[in-house]
């Protein structure tokens, strides 16, 4: 039987840029007495944003987590960053929460990333209260925001009272359920309708159907008030205990928990951040981790607990702790019983760009301390080019490149810049193509035979590796050297980009048996090795891609944009310079503009839409699609590997057996 943790909540708070999301989590701290004095975000003296850029810029980059006590339910909250650059940051935590609070401005109202965040927490089914700040603010609106949040998040919400004397600096909250929250709830619940037209509807009933709802992501309890003054925040409070579900889970069921965030400790050790959803974790448990790729032994467990995170003994279901001894492990990781997979929830990064080192920086050290940055952060893929000495990076946008650049100066004393960034395309086979070389025939100069075919396959299904061959032909750790070769070659193909939505099979295979003469033991010069598979399935593959020809594809965004109507004469020029494609639209004195815009050019748009709509416009992209690049030779990406596509230059890198 299930058992429930009532005295845990792993709460997110999640809001747009500047919609004062950490001034809220510092008041909260404040409220519950964990923290003597307000922090500041323009004082730079908040308690979860402790990286300088942080401080500097006075944004969230990393998540941070901080417990307190409201009565008996300890609350382990998460602050994450509101930026779009850093929505993977706000992805791995949402697959912790038990709940979350969306913060709104008054003043600004629902946003671009507003509209991102509640579509994921919705999806999600993430019970979610919305509380909106800055009704102290000249300019905050309660109408015409929540009129927004039901009409442009598609949401139904719940006023949990009104404000007073809004837009100056003694604006208040008058808690209460208002009336219209009967026909909202209502529309979710039968009896309850039945109840109100009987008239037999108290307060206690509409109360639990709040509640009932609420934990199910059917509406959305709103509350206003200020993070800086302390205005609707004891309000907000009480909703957090009374209306968000605590941690479930049984202690004394499989252990199986996830890995939200690693960081290094002072002795450069990794610290990993994980949740307990089930089961209890002790310290000196051996556990496996990664999909079965590895196991280690907890040294050490941290337990968040009323505004620290204290040594412990073991980490119970529903708690966040942080783990040591865990060398290998890596963020997403489950550990113990893996998790149902709930899939990505945004879409990976579709830039890159190489990073440039400074006068006097040496390149492996920049390349290793690169390495770490990507352990903490998986969606920075690097790749090393170790011909040019060059190291590239992924990107969401170009806040993250400022990132990447304060980080590496402030931790590793590492002064770098960057080239320009640039789009990051794929390869899919045009048709197919096979290839195949035979042991001991020339020009193979590898005791293997191997053939292989590529088809494509349907877009968005990945690489699959098939056999034609007998899996008892040859030994299985030859079929795993082409199996892992193949998928390995597959990252750069004919145009240096990766090779996806395509099926590999294994049409040939063959080998030298293990060689042996009396009183010489095992003779290597006669006998197949994996690293004769290792080096010559890349030739195989690339021949027969070749025969298959590859088309490259480009990211593109779909956009949304609102600005006023007048300013579409000027948007629609601009938008055709960038190579988009608008379908245009109104609303009121809005027009929207929907359609599709290369990846490439979306910083440029960030940028222009302001003086092109006078500062009224708004930009709401992400990732949609890859389309196939038209016109004109497609973009290459220079080669990180032995470039086996030059079968003498290929030879002469790899390390190889020639007969004789």
């Amino acid at each position: 039987m299930h058992t429930r943790n009532p005295h845990t909540l792993n709460l997110g708070i999640l809001a747009h840029v500047d919609a004062g999301k950490t001034s809220l989590t510092e008041r909260l701290l404040h409220s519950a007495g964990v923290t003597d004095e307000l922090g500041s975000v323009d004082d730079g003296s908040t308690r979860t944003d402790s990286l300088a850029l942080e401080k500097q810029r006075g944004i969230t980059i990393k998540s941070a987590v901080v417990s307190f006590a409201l009565d008996d339910i300890t609350v382990n909250l998460i602050d994450t960053p509101g930026h779009p650059d850093f929505i993977a940051e706000v992805e791995r935590v949402l697959s912790v929460l038990d709940g979350a609070v969306l913060v709104v401005s008054a003043v600004e109202g629902v946003q671009a990333q507003t509209r991102v965040l509640m579509r994921t927490l919705r999806r999600l089914r993430i019970p979610t209260l919305i509380f909106v700040n800055k009704i102290d603010r000249r300019g905050a609106q309660e109408e015409g925001v929540l009129r927004a949040l039901s009409q442009r998040l598609s949401v139904g919400v719940v006023p949990m009272g009104r404000t007073g004397e809004l837009g100056t600096p003694e604006a208040h909250f008058v808690p209460g359920l208002v009336p219209s929250a009967i026909d909202v709830l209502a529309d979710h619940d039968d009896a309850l309708l039945s109840a109100y037209i009987e008239d037999a509807l108290d307060h206690e009933h509409l109360y639990r159907a709040l509640v009932d709802q609420t934990h199910q992501s059917l509406v959305h309890p709103v509350y206003f008030g200020s993070a800086i003054t302390g205005a609707g925040v004891g309000a907000l409070i009480r909703g957090i205990r009374e209306l968000l579900p605590a941690a479930g889970g049984a202690p004394d069921e499989p252990l199986s928990a996830t890995v939200f965030k690693i960081e290094r400790g002072p002795a450069g050790e990794k610290v990993a951040y994980a949740r307990m959803f089930t089961g209890t974790l002790r310290v000196r448990d051996r556990v496996p981790f990664g999909d079965g790729r590895g196991e280690g032994r907890v040294t050490a467990i941290s337990v968040f607990d009323d505004g620290e995170d204290a040594r412990g003994d073991a980490l119970q279901a529903g708690r966040i702790g942080k783990l040591r001894g865990l060398a290998d492990i890596r963020i997403g990781d489950d550990i113990g019983v893996p998790r149902k997979a709930s899939g990505q929830f945004f879409a990976p990064p579709t830039l890159e760009t190489v990073v440039v080192p400074g006068p006097g920086v040496d390149t492996r050290a920049l390349h290793l301390a690169l390495i770490r940055l990507a352990e903490q952060d998986p969606l920075i893929d690097l790749r090393h080019d170790e011909v040019r000495q060059e190291t590239s990076v992924s990107l969401y946008g170009e806040v993250q490149k400022e990132v990447v650049q304060a980080t590496l100066a402030d931790e590793f004393a590492l002064e770098v810049t960057f080239r320009e960034t640039t789009p990051l395309c794929i390869e899919r086979p045009a048709g197919t193509g096979a290839a195949v070389e035979f042991n001991k025939k020339d020009p193979n100069p590898f005791l293997a035979t191997v053939g292989l075919r590529v088809d494509p396959a349907p877009i968005g299904s990945g690489v699959d590796f098939r056999l034609e061959v007998e899996l008892g032909s040859m030994p299985y750790a030859f079929f795993k050297a082409v199996e892992d070769t193949v998928r390995e070659t597959l990252g750069q193909g004919l145009h240096g980009w990766e090779v996806t939505d395509c099926t590999v099979t294994l049409t040939h295979s063959g080998y030298s048996p293990r060689q042996s003469h009396a009183h010489q033991g095992f003779d290597k010069s006669m006998s197949s090795t994996g690293a004769d598979f290792r080096g010559l399935t890349p030739l195989v593959l690339i021949e027969a891609l070749r025969r298959a020809g590859t088309r490259v594809y480009e990211p593109m965004h779909d956009f949304r944009i609102e600005a006023p109507a007048d300013t579409l004469g000027a948007l629609l020029p601009a938008l055709a310079a960038m190579r988009a494609l608008p379908r245009t639209g109104t609303r009121g004195t809005l027009c929207v503009l929907r359609g599709t815009v290369p990846a490439a050019q979306v910083h440029s748009l960030e940028q222009q839409l302001p003086g092109l709509t006078r500062g009224e416009g708004e930009l709401e992209s992400d990732f949609g699609h890859y389309a196939a690049v038209a016109g004109g030779s497609p973009p290459s990406r220079p080669r990180t590997d032995h470039n086996p596509l030059n079968r003498k230059e290929y030879l002469l890198n790899v390390t190889r057996r020639l007969e004789g």
